[in-house]
């Protein structure tokens, strides 16, 4: 079984306290089934191992090391995960990926994390799927995460809006930022 992905990007700009590329066309075509069409990202177009396997279509996670069901979120997971890889230089092996931790006793699990070059937390990041509006929810949500593990900044994004910020020590809010800096201005 093979399966085509196909895509078109213009180029990038960047606003104020939003993060936007140029519409993305991204169409997953299936040659058992009929062609079916996700939502486009406002990131741009990296290759992935996609299959599918039973019922379900996989993308191969270069992070996990293992394939997993592509859902919308995973969808857009996987493209700011590379994102930060190709274009922003985060180093791999410094990337965590749907890791389980303890928030008061129960078991939650984060989208991604970044670690510095001393293993210390520096970048939480929390991904909804393109439908899924950026709100107030979900930071609450990365900010529960990040009561853990005390990361100095945090990215919220479904493919479609990119907010970066940076924790204010006091923990008291967010400081928005125009752009993502790569990984050595992250670090400083």
């Amino acid at each position: 079984m093979k399966a085509y992905v196909v895509f078109s990007l213009l180029s990038l700009f960047f606003c104020p306290n939003k993060l936007y590329f140029s519409k993305k066309k991204f169409t997953f075509v299936n040659q058992n089934t009929k062609s079916e069409k996700m939502l486009q990202l406002n990131l741009p177009p990296y290759d992935f191992n996609i299959k599918k396997q039973n019922d379900n279509v996989m993308i191969f996670d270069c992070f996990r090391n293992r394939f997993v069901v592509l859902t919308p979120e995973e969808w857009v997971r996987q493209n700011f995960l590379q994102y930060l890889l190709v274009e922003k230089k985060f180093p791999k092996s410094l990337m965590a990926v749907e890791k389980m931790l303890l928030v008061n006793g129960t078991r939650k699990r984060f989208d991604a994390l970044v670690y510095n070059k001393q293993a210390v937390p520096i970048m939480i990041l929390e991904f909804k799927a393109p439908n899924v509006a950026i709100s107030q929810k979900v930071f609450d949500q990365a900010a529960v995460y990040n009561h853990v593990v005390k990361a100095k900044f945090m990215i919220a994004s479904n493919g479609m809006e990119h907010y970066f910020c940076e924790i204010k020590s006091d923990g008291t809010g967010y400081d928005f930022k125009n752009e993502i800096p790569n990984f050595i201005e992250v670090c400083q």
